[in-house]
């Protein structure tokens, strides 16, 4: 969740009010300085690398298809991740409701952070299931650790994965949930294929991401995607979209499955 060093913030809500006083204050380390924002804009050039490659590690990029790539959410804010209004703000259970997990699957949390939704996706597929909790910081999957001893939960394989490879099996994954992370991936490209071929013939992806179309959305623009942009990023990398689910209030969800017919592009 090259060198994408992770900024200390969330998406950055911009509502204020007591309720928000964490992610306010956090949101305040993320105010660009003018040379900042020099220095991204010399680097915002489509196909330009941020980072160059090391180790045979691909570079990161800046812009990918025309999108400003975000930066990871750093570990300490983490209590974002679980704050009470999250299930108001975004009805996290009528996602939950409408993402078709069934008892027996393999699901994968990509970006799982603190473990909001993998210890939840436990408990719907239950202990025949097994739920892949991916994330880059060691911190977060720590944190996910904690709380799977605290609730005795142990259908859930923590997964270190790296900017550019979850690190997943190949043909073994029936859903692999990406909640408001794919745009933040440093290497979409090499993470797309590594996810489309971590899923088996019926898999399916279920993507969420912050409404770039709806200013009501107290989100920075930086951490939202619009369906446009979307689909022209998933299917030139082998993806084709199978279901979409509009009744959420803040974000899209959009599901795609493999594209046997078309090879995502070298």
């Amino acid at each position: 969740m090259s060198t994408q060093y992770p900024s200390v913030t969330g998406p950055c809500l911009t509502r204020r009010g007591a309720s928000y006083l964490f992610t306010v204050v956090v949101c305040c380390l993320l105010i660009p300085t003018t040379s900042t924002h020099s220095s991204l804009a010399a680097q915002e050039q489509p196909g330009k690398d941020i980072f160059s490659s090391r180790s045979g590690i691909p570079p990161a990029v800046a812009v990918y298809k025309g999108r400003r790539v975000a930066m990871t959410m750093h570990y300490k804010g983490a209590e974002w991740l679980i704050r009470n209004e999250r299930e108001r703000e975004e009805r996290c259970s009528l996602m939950l409701a409408n993402l078709g997990v069934k008892r027996g699957m393999t699901v994968c949390d990509m970006g799982c952070g603190n473990g909001f939704y993998a210890l939840q996706l436990a408990k719907m597929v239950g202990p025949q299931g097994q739920v892949l909790g991916v994330d880059i910081q060691p911190e977060m999957l720590k944190f996910l650790r904690d709380r799977m001893e605290q609730r005795n939960i142990n259908n859930i394989t923590p997964i270190l994965g790296s900017l550019h490879d979850p690190r997943l099996p190949k043909n073994q994954v029936d859903l692999v949930l990406l909640v408001d992370v794919y745009h933040e991936f440093s290497h979409p490209e090499q993470m797309l294929k590594a996810i489309r071929d971590s899923l088996k013939p019926t898999g399916v992806v279920a993507l969420l991401e912050y409404r770039s179309e709806d200013p009501k959305v107290p989100i920075k623009l930086l951490h939202k995607m619009s369906k446009k942009q979307i689909m022209k990023e998933f299917p030139p990398n082998g993806f084709k979209l199978v279901k979409e689910y509009d009744k959420l209030p803040w974000q899209h969800m959009m599901f795609f499955g493999r594209d046997d017919t078309s090879q995502p592009k070298p």
